[in-house]
C-alpha cells in the first residue's frame, strides 16, 4: 500500500510541475503580448520625458523588466494607464542622466548637419532657444505640453501618463503655450 501512496504523490508531483510549467509559458506569452502592444507607447511616454533615446529605451526596459519579476501586470484594468504611469516613474529616475548627455547630442547633431555651417548655426540656435523656453517652464507645464506636442500623444495619453484628469492636461498644455508665447514675445523686445 506505501508503494502505491508514493507513485501517487509522484505522479502528483508530476502534473503539479507540468502545471507550474504550462502556466509559466502562459505567463510569458501573455506578457509578450503585452510587450508587443504597449512598448511603442511607453516608449513615447519615456521619450517626452528623458528627450534622449537611448535613456528612454533604458527606461522602457527598465519599467517592463519590473513589470515582469512582480505579479501587478496580472491584474490591471487599465493597461495603457497603469504601463504610462509605471514608465513614467521609471523615466523620472532617469532624469539627471538624459540632462547630461543634452548638450552632447545637440553638439554632435551641429557636426553631423548636412547642410551649409551657416544655416545649421542658425536652425541649431532656434532648436536651443525653444528648448530653453520649453526647459523654462514649470514642470507641471512642461510635461504635458512635451507629451502632446513634441512627443504627439493625446490627451487621454498624456492623462494616463501622468495620472492626471485629461481636463487638467488641456488646460495645462493651452497654459504653456500661452506663457511660452509670452516669453518668446519678451526674448523678441529685449533683442530690439
Amino acid at each position: 500500500m506505501g508503494v502505491r501512496v508514493q507513485a501517487l504523490a509522484a505522479c502528483v508531483e508530476d502534473g503539479t510541475e507540468e502545471q507550474r510549467v504550462d502556466e509559466a509559458s502562459e505567463r510569458s506569452e501573455r506578457f509578450g503580448e503585452m510587450v508587443d502592444r504597449q512598448a511603442r507607447f511607453m516608449f513615447q511616454v519615456a521619450f517626452g520625458l528623458l528627450r534622449n533615446r537611448q535613456d528612454a529605451e533604458d527606461a522602457v526596459q527598465e519599467a517592463f523588466l519590473k513589470l515582469y519579476r512582480g505579479e501587478a501586470w496580472l491584474r490591471i484594468e487599465n493597461e495603457k494607464g497603469f504601463l504610462a504611469r509605471t514608465v513614467w516613474r521609471v523615466a523620472l529616475d532617469h532624469l539627471p542622466n538624459a540632462a547630461e548627455r543634452m548638450a552632447d547630442v545637440a553638439e554632435m547633431q551641429l557636426t553631423a548637419s548636412g547642410g551649409s555651417p551657416e544655416q545649421s548655426v542658425v536652425d541649431e540656435d532656434e532648436r536651443a532657444v525653444l528648448r530653453r523656453l520649453i526647459d523654462g517652464l514649470p514642470e507641471d507645464l512642461r510635461q504635458p505640453l512635451v507629451l502632446s506636442s513634441v512627443e504627439e500623444m493625446t490627451s487621454r495619453e498624456v492623462a494616463e501618463a501622468m495620472g492626471i484628469p485629461e481636463g487638467t492636461v488641456r488646460t495645462r498644455v493651452m497654459r504653456a503655450r500661452t506663457e511660452l508665447r509670452r516669453r518668446f514675445l519678451a526674448m523678441k523686445e529685449g533683442q530690439r
